[in-house]
């Protein structure tokens, strides 16, 4: 492991090394596949090591404007776009940066379909096959009355006149057994319309550089894939598998409190920092930490901030804690560090105010400026 005490805290710190096993991982899968393999940047936007990611992945996926930028200008290869809906005020911009793009639905593509072709931008429809084995629901895009995707009754083969690629997402950090079930649904409810077509995306959730993930079953996948529709181009594009294991977060001990039990706080808040944890909930492994009870001293982890449940849960260690320790939480470079930022690079609201006279004065725009220089 790094020497932490080399870097300041709190801090999110990368690996290269680390994120390079990674990519030579995905790019293995590569190259037995012919496959495609672009980065999510909703699930890793380190954009510093986007020159390291560019020596072995195609391109990025971006879900916003701010993320299709960042993707063109800081990686410059392919750029791929999808969104649950664009604005007016921004699709010129993003087709701009965009070398594919995605619509969610038929009403999109319509609005955006002369300004998609007249761009000579590759567009494809998202779909959603129905079927998934996502456990929980704020993760599952295919769960009841998803907005993600068209579903095989909403479909409308008479407007496809011009779309060039069809896009399924129903994974979430799952094997190669997931992916099977899946692409089983998706032939069987649009595999009709795959001749026309030039492309197919896979979505993301692929979990392909976990220590456990079947990776010779997902070469076997893709290739007799490819053999029943050698005519397509097929694209994956995990998030989560990039940035996978490849760093953590530096945290301090700034306080111990007593009240019925020992309770670290920290220098960082699980709820402004570590949301996800929270949302999901999940919980991250603490370098030295283990269940509360397995080893000698336990503590409630918590964080800094005033609110009453920005709390992690309870650890216990072989030492007691001190103030000033250094606490490491494994694993924070995709998901963890993005949500703390701009996730999906969404426009942040305007600022404004009515004065006294109900006029409205606009007060402050968030920029592209400071969307990057968040991540």
């Amino acid at each position: 492991m790094p020497d932490y005490t080399q870097a300041t805290s709190p801090c999110f710190v990368l690996d290269e090394k680390r994120l390079r096993r990674n990519m030579e991982i995905l790019n293995n899968i590569q190259e037995q596949t012919g496959v495609k393999i672009i980065c999510a940047l909703k699930g890793y936007s380190f954009w510093r090591s986007f020159p390291i990611i560019a020596e072995y992945l195609p391109g990025a996926t971006a879900s916003s404007l701010n993320e299709a930028r960042l993707a063109k200008e800081e990686m410059g290869k392919e750029v791929h776009v999808f969104a649950p809906a664009y604005e007016d005020s921004e699709i010129d911009e993003i087709l701009k940066y965009a070398d594919h793009i995605t619509y969610n639905s038929f009403s999109q593509w319509m609005r955006f379909k002369d300004k998609t072709i007249a761009s000579k931008i590759s567009a494809g429809i998202r779909v959603n096959p129905e079927f998934s084995t996502v456990e929980t629901d704020i993760y599952n895009p295919c769960g009841l009355h998803s907005r993600l995707g068209v579903t095989e009754a909403e479909f409308k083969p008479e407007l496809l006149d011009g779309i060039e690629g069809l896009h399924f997402h129903a994974l979430c950090e799952q094997d190669v057994d997931a992916l099977e079930g899946v692409l089983a649904a998706f032939e069987k409810k649009f595999g009709r319309y795959l001749p026309q077509m030039k492309w197919v995306n896979f979505g993301g959730g692929h979990h392909i550089t976990r220590k456990d993930y079947h990776r010779e079953e997902l070469v076997k996948l893709l290739n007799d894939f490819k053999k029943r529709y050698p005519h397509l181009e097929v694209v994956m594009e995990p998030g989560e598998a990039v940035g996978w294991q490849t760093g953590e977060l530096v945290a301090t001990v700034a306080d111990i409190v007593h009240n019925k039990m020992d309770i670290a706080i920290l220098n960082v808040s699980i709820s402004a920092h570590m949301p996800d944890c929270l949302e999901m909930p999940y919980r991250p492994n603490i370098t030295g930490g283990a269940l509360p009870g397995e080893k000698k001293f336990t503590y409630k982890i918590t964080g800094n901030t005033c609110l009453a449940g920005d709390q992690l849960g309870d650890y216990s260690f072989d030492q007691p804690l001190h103030v000033g320790d250094r606490i490491i939480f494994e694993d924070m470079i995709h998901y963890t560090m993005v949500k703390t930022t701009f996730f999906n690079g969404v426009r942040h609201p305007d600022i404004g105010m009515f004065d006294m006279d109900g006029k409205f004065h606009l007060l402050h725009k968030f920029t592209y400026e400071q969307f990057k220089e968040k991540l």
